[in-house]
């Protein structure tokens, strides 16, 4: 019969210096990863419901996202949930409300041969307007000076100065 590890004992000194101090590494890489997901999850839900754009800015940096300088993010944008650092938002680009930036694919068990599991970058070049109620999906390139009408969904990338609209958004208009 094996017998149980016992625990060692520590004063009650905090939780950071008991998993400092524990012999087992592989708990403190879970702990670890599970507190900075805590954190990235709470950074997250603050720059969702921030009222002013500057904490928006801030609170997902502090998550990760790259973001450039005079970014507006409007309200209730999300910027991928998992893999928020393979996100790039160049100087000048304004997301209006409700966007989903999605930077990776990960489909349920039952489309396990059928979907590829995957995570790409979206970047969004400079002086980008993207509006409201859009979604952007894996592997993007936004080119610099376009604008990506309301209620878009873009799974390709667009070529720069352009407009592009629909579901899936295909070019309307392109222009210098």
């Amino acid at each position: 019969m094996k017998e149980k590890k016992a625990l060692p004992y520590y004063s009650n000194t905090g939780v950071i210096y008991n998993i400092k101090k524990s012999s087992d590494f592989r708990r403190q890489i879970k702990v670890v990863f599970i507190f900075n997901k805590v954190i990235k999850f709470l950074w997250e839900m603050l720059a969702y419901n921030c009222p002013i754009n500057g904490l928006r800015i801030l609170f997902h940096r502090w998550r990760g996202v790259n973001i450039g300088k005079n970014v507006f993010i409007g309200l209730r944008c999300t910027l991928d949930h998992a893999y928020p650092e393979y996100i790039y938002l160049e100087d000048n680009v304004i997301l209006t409300g409700n966007i989903y930036l999605i930077a990776h694919s990960k489909p349920s068990s039952h489309f396990k041969r059928k979907l590829q599991s995957y995570v790409a970058p979206i970047i969004i070049m400079k002086n980008t307007f993207v509006g409201v109620n859009t979604t952007i999906l894996p592997g993007v390139t936004i080119g610099e000076g376009s604008v990506i009408s309301a209620g878009s969904v873009v799974f390709n990338s667009v070529p720069s100065n352009s407009i592009v609209n629909g579901n899936p958004a295909v070019i309307i208009r392109t222009f210098k």
